[in-house]
């Protein structure tokens, strides 16, 4: 790009790791004083009360935390952004979370079992992002997150609350239309659904998808990464360029479906942002709010677990495993697949979850000629996959819908066509690439196959990432089901004797273009 920027030469760039990026940037950048120049006048100070102190630099690029004591007349900021998220235990944990432009006084949430009797009230938690002028066309960009951990609720029960700060209180009866509810998941396993997508960003495409999901009347959303897209180029680089704005519009186009409906985000190739944190996840730290049992929350915030019902989910960062993108592979040195084995064994044990389902950006398995398929996710975990039978794999990445047949040590062990029946147990574990949120769509080097369009192959040519970003072709014959076009998952969870996932696929005009069952006939 041309843009004159502060970041690496690109031959240099190509050489370092998230890690020495991030030194790189943080000792350039401190050196020219872009941290003083980009302050704003509501700076932050560490240990002061901070979002109103004096417009101090901030000495690293990390995160603040602290309360929020501006001058802000807080009855002209309107909250936005609301975004829900579990905590690690869904029957009695809810994370809400959302953004103010400026900073306010003493924000908070107000909570009750109707709509008008918020009785309860909780202070939220700041966190305050600041990013400088990374090229000299964008400008310093301070953002403000609020946060509050919401533990001990009732299984089963729907709440109402409200979020503000001082001069904006949603108990008023002027500001009854803020009012937004959820619901906890029920002590008992019931029949429930969930839906998921990848790679969404901001646009028409991405907006329609969520309005849609919606009236499936999801319990929570899976997003398989590449959120917003602020950093256009996703190689995990410091010269990639990234508008910390975009966060903004992404969360304020994502507000009408999370501030009802826990959106459960892990991490993507674009989600990699290297001024935050030595891996580049600390803008990210401070946007969401996610479980926190995963390997090593801080350092890995979109790999975790939960429970809803009768079905376990799991969250991944496959960006530590890639051969494709390799900024920050090996960051966890091997810690996140241990934990994933430990995980799998413990949720498998549990006598109460009969499914186990995973998630993570880039994909196992996929035909597109834009990415295909990531050999550092086959080599890291489908071992741990098929040794644990986890029942359904769900990736983004390519930014189409394809699922495969059922697989084993990534090869085809039974054919699913459309309406099929699986079980992984028997027959292997299905992978569905659901990559068709929002962002500009891909190609397959062959025609599309979907419900209403069968054209089946015996094989497919494509290829898969191997070790030093080598392309290592290969013929395929697991290609089931290919579709060019914007879509998303919806997944039926049906417990019971026989319990079911009814898997369904609809494109954004609500037509469905796929859908199998997966049983577990014996545990």
């Amino acid at each position: 790009m041309d843009t004159p920027r502060v970041g690496i030469p690109g031959p240099l760039a190509e050489r370092m790791t998230m890690p020495e990026q991030h030194e790189y940037l943080r000792s350039k950048l401190s050196r020219r004083g872009l941290l003083r120049a980009g302050a704003v006048t509501a700076g932050a100070v560490a240990g002061t009360g901070l979002l109103g102190a004096a417009p101090t630099a901030l000495a690293t690029p990390t995160l603040v935390t602290a309360r929020a004591t501006a001058r802000v007349d807080g009855s002209l900021v309107a909250p936005f952004g609301r975004h829900l998220a579990f905590g690690a235990d869904p029957k009695t944990q809810m994370r809400v979370s959302w953004q103010v432009p400026f900073a306010v006084r003493k924000p908070f949430l107000r909570i009750g079992s109707k709509p008008w009797d918020l009785g309860r009230r909780v202070e939220a938690e700041v966190r305050h992002l600041h990013t400088p002028p990374l090229v000299r066309a964008l400008p310093a960009v301070d953002q403000y997150y609020l946060h509050v951990a919401l533990d001990g609720l009732r299984p089963g029960t729907t709440y109402y609350y409200g979020v503000g700060h001082t001069g904006f209180d949603p108990a008023d009866a002027r500001r009854l239309g803020t009012v937004a509810s959820f619901r906890t998941a029920p002590a008992r396993p019931e029949r429930f659904v969930f839906t998921a997508f990848g790679d969404q960003g901001v646009g028409y495409h991405a907006l329609g998808n969520d309005q849609l999901l919606l009236g499936q009347d999801p319990a929570f959303h899976l997003h398989a990464g590449d959120i917003c897209y602020a950093d256009s180029s996703g190689s995990g680089r410091p010269g990639d360029v990234y508008d910390a704005r975009v966060w903004d519009q992404f969360l304020a186009q994502t507000e009408s479906v999370a501030r009802s409906v826990p959106w459960m985000v892990t991490t993507g190739n674009h989600d990699m942002e290297a001024w935050y944190s030595p891996n580049g996840y600390g803008g990210q730290s401070a946007r969401w709010a996610l479980p926190a049992n995963g390997f090593d929350p801080r350092r890995s915030p979109g790999a975790y677990s939960f429970v809803h019902g009768n079905v376990a989910v799991v969250a991944l960062d496959a960006n530590d495993v890639s051969y494709e993108i390799a900024a920050n592979t090996g960051y966890s040195g091997g810690g996140q697949t241990a934990w994933l084995d430990r995980r799998l064994r413990e949720l498998r044990a549990r006598r109460d979850v009969d499914f186990v389902v995973v998630f993570f950006h880039h994909c196992a398995f996929s035909t597109t000629k834009a990415h295909a398929s990531d050999g550092g996710v086959r080599d890291a975990w489908l071992p741990l996959f098929d040794k644990h039978r986890v029942d359904l794999v769900i990736n983004g990445h390519n930014h189409i819908y394809e699922r495969t047949d059922a697989l084993r040590a990534g090869r085809l062990r039974r054919r699913v066509p459309i309406g099929a029946t699986v079980d992984p147990a028997r027959d292997g574990t299905v992978y569905v690439t659901a990559g068709g949120a929002g962002a500009d769509l891909y190609d397959f080097p062959v025609p599309d196959s979907y419900e209403g369009h069968v054209h089946d192959l015996e094989s497919v040519a494509s290829y898969h990432w191997k070790k030093g970003r080598v392309k290592s072709p290969e013929r395929v014959e697991w290609s089931r089901v290919r579709y060019t076009g914007h879509s998303f998952l919806a997944v039926e969870c049906e417990p019971g004797s026989r319990p079911r996932l009814r898997v369904t696929a609809l494109a954004e005009s609500g037509k469905r273009i796929d859908h199998f069952d997966v049983v577990r006939a014996g545990r």
